[in-house]
């Protein structure tokens, strides 16, 4: 077996490390609170449980807001990192919890950490399996982003304001086709606020939604798909400029 193919103990001692120093922070967290009854405290997979969650949490926000911040932040960060579906109920929260301004700021902060550490994490051990799940995305992925390395930082924003491509994929992925951390990181922070403006923004009017297919209206997928598309222009313009120099620069060495 070569080497690519090994899964060494220290990459494995690596993942479960970084996921004991998030249960610290929360086993902290939960330390510091009150006395109570906290069984109410899971992670929701669907409204009905969302809601729940947000009536015990309002209780505790005003009196204990860093707990609740620092619970919350380390909480999204850890399923951005271990790729566990459900961040868009947790983007919900934020709104019924902290409203417009504050919510979409903790959603992006979060959003963008998480988002982070799945990178570098995957930079160290997540080749493998990114090879494993998804051959063809990731195919795809490189030679796009080779072909707008020029404009990479468009393509980046395009890839996160539409679902072109999924985030888990993106932030897997991204640290093996060599995208930059600096570009990532950009294109992580910029890219999501619109999505978040939009969930924080229904999660203030949590007790209203009935389904998750009413968090996008028409207005709002309009919306995003624009920003996509002024996004991305730089990218295609740049590719149409150096398709036109070519040819000029063969006649000119010819």
């Amino acid at each position: 077996m070569g080497r690519e193919d090994r899964f060494p103990v220290w990459e494995a001692a690596l993942g479960a490390g970084v996921a004991a120093v998030f249960a610290a922070g929360l086993v902290g967290v939960y330390l510091s609170m009150p006395d109570s009854d906290y069984s109410f405290l899971k992670l929701p997979h669907n409204l009905q449980e969302l809601q729940i969650l947000t009536g015990h949490l309002e209780n505790y926000t005003s009196d204990y807001t860093v707990q609740v911040l620092v619970g919350y932040c380390a909480v999204y960060i850890f399923m951005q990192t271990f790729m566990i579906p459900g961040t868009i109920f947790m983007s919900l929260l934020a709104g019924a919890l902290f409203g417009q301004l504050r919510g979409v700021a903790l959603v992006v902060f979060a959003a963008s950490a998480g988002a982070s550490s799945c990178y570098f994490l995957s930079k160290m051990i997540g080749k493998p399996l990114v090879f494993l799940m998804w051959p063809d995305k990731l195919t795809f992925f490189q030679k796009q982003v080779t072909r707008r390395r020029q404009k990479l930082l468009n393509y980046m924003l395009f890839l996160r304001v539409t679902p072109t491509l999924p985030n888990t994929f993106i932030n897997l992925a991204s640290p093996i086709v060599d995208v930059p951390y600096h570009t990532f990181l950009l294109g992580t922070l910029i890219g999501l606020i619109p999505a978040a403006y939009v969930t924080v923004r229904t999660g203030i009017a949590l007790g209203e939604l009935t389904s998750l297919s009413d968090l996008y209206d028409t207005q709002s997928v309009a919306l995003l798909f624009l920003i996509g598309v002024v996004s991305v222009t730089p990218a295609l313009l740049g590719k149409d400029e150096v398709q036109e120099k070519a040819p000029e620069v063969a006649v000119a060495t010819s």
